[in-house]
């Protein structure tokens, strides 16, 4: 079991949505430090005061608990200064949450631009890898810390009108299971947890259509989340059925798994009224 308590925790894309809620779980369990790292300056004012008249066990607010960087997570330069800034500000990090991530609208791919590309490969998929390089050699000289990477349920099956994004979710699923089996290799105390939630309704999503598979609320998943990195869990998928996925793909034809996810549940056409956050 990981106990957050008395623990330094650092999230990305912490100032708002689940980020910002799994923050708060954080410091209700007693975190020593919450560290949030986002790129919205207007939101990480409102979070940080926010945050800390969060009521932690012993009853107490959280005032001077919260700790805010502006930090842009797809610049390796700009990650270096800040951890060496957390380090002097808070000491060692001991919970990792790569939360930060993006979606460029619901054009089918021969309508992407190189700019939109490699904007979300850079958020989503590159910016998690350099933020961990960071911090988990730390970690592993310490033998002890935790690192949970927000991917999604995209980064297991196909989704039209999505496909970048769901690169680049499929890179975190991959990065982090090769991760997890590393660290196991090297019989390391540290310890790594995929998530993969469905859409969630924190507004990034916005006109999503969704016939079977309700959206997620965001609180319940934050809790969820916050519970599998506690329970140290290597694969949390949201809801539950989306951990059989992988086998429904390795059974069924391709044809027949169109039909029933693609057709039936309507997977296939979540992102057909696509709006996002305005």
């Amino acid at each position: 079991m990981f106990n957050i308590k008395g623990k330094n925790v650092l999230i990305t894309g912490g100032a708002s949505g689940i980020g910002k809620i799994m923050g708060r779980i954080c410091l209700e369990k007693g975190a020593g430090k919450l560290i949030v790292w986002d790129i919205n300056e207007v939101n990480m004012a409102s979070a940080k005061g926010e945050l800390e008249k969060t009521v932690r066990p012993d009853g107490a607010a959280s005032e001077g608990r919260v700790l805010v960087y502006k930090v842009n997570v797809s610049d390796n330069e700009n990650i270096a200064s800040a951890y060496s800034a957390v380090k002097n500000d808070a000491g060692d990090i001991d919970l990792l949450i790569n939360c930060a991530g993006i979606v460029k609208g619901n054009n089918t791919f021969d309508q992407q631009t190189e700019k939109d590309i490699r904007l979300t490969m850079d958020i989503n998929a590159t910016a998690p890898m350099l933020v961990a390089l960071s911090i988990l050699p730390d970690m592993i000289k310490r033998d002890n810390g935790h690192i949970c990477n927000i991917a999604s349920a995209a980064g297991m099956l196909g989704v039209p009108k999505l496909s970048v994004y769901v690169a680049s979710k499929w890179a975190v699923v991959g990065w982090t299971e090769s991760m997890r089996i590393e660290l196991k290799q090297m019989r390391s105390k540290v310890r790594v947890t995929t998530v993969a939630p469905y859409f969630i309704n924190t507004g990034m999503f916005d006109g999503v259509n969704s016939k079977v598979f309700p959206i997620l609320k965001p609180e319940r998943t934050a809790a969820k989340i916050i519970r599998a990195i506690e329970k140290e869990k290597d694969f949390r998928g949201i809801p539950f059925p989306y951990h059989f996925i992988r086998i429904w793909q390795g059974i069924l034809p391709n044809a027949l798994f169109d039909i029933i996810f693609g057709k039936w549940f309507g997977v296939y056409s979540v992102m057909d009224h696509f709006t996002g956050r305005k």
